[in-house]
């Protein structure tokens, strides 16, 4: 079992992509809050372990060259944030046939039927991503996110 920390990591990230992969190409404010919920200052103003790992996160994000920001909004934001190329292209690439049907895209009977961008649609990548957010299963979602960004692709 992963140390918490790590699955927070993950869950964290997989938020923030799909928050900017769904308002791409615009540049977007990213709130710590709206990934890792509210947070409460101490007396000294300073934020909690948990809030201030998501705001790492999101700094880290940046420094991978996934997404770009203007500024830092205190520690609790990044300022007009958008996904790079890199991160875009991967998120909307179709993921391999056997990570689709091990990370829950229906099998080919059932997507069969539907129109081929529908179909197209079901098998990027950024769907895997928000299939496991909806599954709120902590293993799944490092697993995607894994396979997605963190795995050694020699293609890129």
């Amino acid at each position: 079992m992963a140390d918490i920390h790590v699955e927070e990591f993950y869950k964290d990230v997989a938020i923030a992509l799909t928050q900017l992969y769904g308002a791409f190409p615009r540049r977007v404010n990213v709130f710590v809050e709206d990934i890792a919920g509210p947070d409460e200052p101490d007396e000294f103003g300073l934020h909690s372990k948990r809030h201030m790992a998501c705001f790492g996160a999101l700094l880290w994000l940046a420094e991978e060259g996934l997404l770009r920001y203007v500024d830092t909004i205190r520690q609790e934001a990044l300022d007009q944030a958008v996904l790079t190329r890199h991160a875009f292209i991967r998120l909307s690439a179709p993921a391999p046939d056997t990570l689709a049907r091990e990370f829950g895209v229906a099998d080919g009977k059932a997507t069969g039927a539907l129109p081929p961008s529908i179909q197209e649609d079901l098998s990027t990548h950024i769907h895997l991503v928000r299939t496991a957010l909806r599954s709120g299963n902590s293993a799944r979602i490092s697993q995607v996110m894994r396979a997605i960004f963190f795995a050694d692709h020699s293609n890129d």
